[in-house]
Formats: structure tokens, C-alpha cells, sequence
């Protein structure tokens, strides 16, 4: 089954899919935040859509290793997901995986433009396949 990485971010959650063995990590989508929470609605069309047992949260950071503000944010979200989807929810250390994304499409000659429209799908992917990684048993 197939494995759900999220950058959960202040307007934007990027959305990352793992292939069927868990071993690479795609970007798909890019979920607009709502205040009425629909997004919510979004992941879980997309958890029965790829079939997923598994969701991996990117968990900012600080530098020096502790969880600050955002961090905490976006642990209730995972525990929401948790609660609401009834799977397996990690959150994975997601230090500088945005600023990474960035700098492999500037690389790439991406325009500012259309840099903003998959920069956050691009980091889940990050984070997804940091995980999968780590989490290898191949």
C-alpha cells in the first residue's frame, strides 16, 4: 500500500505519493487551505483514491531541534488525521525541505511563478522520500 507525505503549510498542503513498494516519492497536488476546513475533505478523497495505509506530516523545526509554534501546529493536524482517518500518521523532521525545493527549481530554471505553484507539492515529495528512505527495508 501506498504511502501519503503532506507539507502542511499556512495556505498551501503539498501532497506527495509513494509508488506501491515504498520506494520513491511523487508530488501530485497542492491543497489550498479553506476556513470551512474542505481540505480535510481533499486528503481523504485522496487517501481512497491511492489507497494509502500510511501518512507521513512534515514536522518543522527549529534548528536547533526543538518544536516551535508551527511544529505544534502541525501536530494537531496530524493528530487530527490520525483521529479522522484511522491510520498510522508520523511526523518527519522536515528542516529545510522547502528551502531545498526552491533551490532545486530555481536550479531548474523554473520561473518565480510557476516555482510558487509546485514548490510545496515538491517538499512533500522531500519529506515523503526522506522518510521512505530511512524507513527502507530493501
Amino acid at each position: 500500500m501506498r504511502k501519503l507525505g503532506l507539507d502542511y503549510g499556512d495556505r498551501r498542503i503539498g501532497v506527495a505519493v509513494s509508488d506501491v513498494f515504498g520506494w520513491t516519492a511523487q508530488g501530485v497536488n497542492t491543497i489550498e487551505r479553506r476556513r470551512d476546513g474542505s481540505e480535510m475533505d481533499v486528503i481523504r478523497s485522496l487517501v481512497k483514491e491511492y489507497e494509502i495505509s500510511e501518512i507521513v506530516v512534515g514536522l518543522p523545526k527549529n534548528m536547533n531541534g526543538t518544536v516551535g509554534p508551527r511544529g505544534e501546529i502541525c501536530i494537531e493536524f496530524a493528530d487530527t488525521l490520525r483521529e479522522m482517518l484511522n491510520l498510522p500518521v508520523h511526523l518527519w523532521d522536515e528542516r529545510l525541505t522547502t528551502v531545498s525545493a526552491e533551490r532545486i527549481l530555481i536550479e531548474g530554471d523554473v520561473s518565480r511563478k510557476k516555482r510558487k505553484g509546485v514548490v510545496d507539492k515538491m517538499a512533500a515529495a522531500l519529506i515523503l522520500q526522506n522518510y521512505l528512505d530511512a524507513n527502507s527495508t530493501r
